[in-house]
This record gives structure tokens, C-alpha cells and sequence, in this order.
């Protein structure tokens, strides 16, 4: 999890065991939360990874044998890394687009403060 300013980032891929992350064709959920407790998800997919999808289905019978591909809160993005993730998150920020990307979870509960670094949370829930 990369805490930037006001904002924490989780990145699937980064509790997975060493060499299962593939930048260039894999998905994974990323979640951002600010500082003022509200969490946005979404899941970002590589282009490739898209093809992946819809070869594998096409074999294992699912999604209509590849038919169609369905994923909520689905960005797709050039590659999977860290950087380009932040880059993403940061660009939809500054250009007012975040809020329409990501999907708003509920707000993080006071007992689950002891999973982000002290003093993260601006404001207090009463």
C-alpha cells in the first residue's frame, strides 16, 4: 500500500506470491482511499489481457465461449505496473475524472484504522 498526500493506494498484485504479476497481460482491483475516509475501487485490465480473457473462455465454455467479457468498474490500461497505476489515478484526479472511474465503497470504519498508518485520517467519524 503507497500512501501519497491525502490518498492510500492497495494493489492487488502486490499480495500476490513473487512472479505472478504480469504487467502486460494481467487485471487486478486497485483501491484508493483518502484521508478524509472514503474508498473508490476499481479493476484495471491490461489490453492484452482482454485477448487472454476471451481465448481462455472461448475454450472453457464461460462467458458464452467468449462471447462477451463483463467486468464492473473495469478500466482498461497499456500495462498493469505500479507506476502507470499511479499515473492513471493521479491524472484522473487532477482532470476532475476520478469520481467517475472509480466506484465509491462505504467509508472506512474507525476500527479499521490500525490498517493505515497513524495520523492517515483527517477527520474523525462520530
Amino acid at each position: 500500500m503507497k500512501e501519497t498526500n491525502n490518498r492510500s493506494v492497495w494493489i492487488e498484485a502486490e499480495e500476490w506470491a513473487e512472479g505472478e504479476w504480469n504487467v502486460e497481460d494481467d487485471n487486478l482491483d486497485v483501491i484508493v482511499t483518502f484521508s478524509n475516509r472514503s474508498k473508490w475501487i476499481a479493476s484495471f485490465f491490461t489490453y492484452k489481457n482482454i485477448q487472454t480473457l476471451r481465448e481462455k473462455n472461448a475454450k472453457t465454455g464461460e462467458c458464452m465461449k467468449g462471447a462477451y467479457l463483463w467486468s464492473s468498474d473495469m478500466v482498461l490500461i497499456d500495462i498493469v505496473s505500479k507506476e502507470r497505476i499511479y499515473e492513471v489515478i493521479d491524472y484522473l484526479i487532477e482532470n476532475d475524472k476520478f469520481e467517475s472511474v472509480f466506484t465509491r465503497y462505504p467509508d472506512v470504519d474507525v476500527e479499521d484504522d490500525y490498517l493505515y498508518p497513524e495520523g492517515f485520517f483527517k477527520m474523525s467519524i462520530e
